[in-house]
């Protein structure tokens, strides 16, 4: 039910758009996550779209209907996702996709590989958000060591004060007059 609420039709009919506008096919509307997932469940579409991002990734995809040679489809799309630059936190399992379990994450894997086609200088349609570049920095060890010069704000300043005057914890507190 959680995985069911997770999922947003309307971000898979993106994600199926952007598969189709790659492939350069027409694509069907869904009406729901079974229609999702039943269009992408032999791994042949998903398959054809990492080969269109990087040619020859998947050597063989398979065409017959026996459910092993589908759920090996779905493997050779993922480990072509992970060749490709993909993390394995941006994977979905063999089964999300296959016994329609986390359709969410098989949604969120085509935005993160359209997000790496982007950074891959793809001149395709675009889906999802383009992965940052890395912005390595050098610094020599005399800057470094000037850091350790600089006292933060966040570690304020006592401007003297002590704990003179102060009660123990725990302590009643004592009015005296004047």
């Amino acid at each position: 039910m959680q995985a069911q609420a997770k999922f947003d039709l309307n971000r898979a009919r993106e994600a199926l758009r952007w598969i189709y506008a790659v492939l350069g096919t027409d694509h069907e509307e869904i009406k729901d996550q079974l229609d999702f997932s039943a269009l992408l469940k032999d791994g042949v579409t998903i398959c054809e779209l990492i080969n269109a991002l990087q040619p020859g990734t998947v050597k063989k995809i398979n065409t017959m209907k026996a459910p092993f040679k589908q759920r090996e489809n779905v493997e050779m799309f993922l480990k072509g996702c992970e060749a490709y630059g993909l993390k394995s936190q941006d994977l979905f399992q063999v089964n999300d996709l296959y016994e329609h379990k986390n359709l969410y994450m098989v949604v969120d894997c085509i935005y993160a590989l359209g997000g790496m086609a982007q950074k891959k200088g793809f001149p395709g349609p675009q889906i999802g958000v383009k992965v940052a570049d890395e912005n390595r920095r050098e610094f020599t060890q005399e800057q470094l060591a000037e850091s350790n010069r600089i006292i933060g704000l966040q570690y304020g300043s006592n401007k003297g004060a002590s704990q003179a005057g102060m009660t123990a914890y725990g302590t009643t507190r004592q009015i005296l007059p004047d």
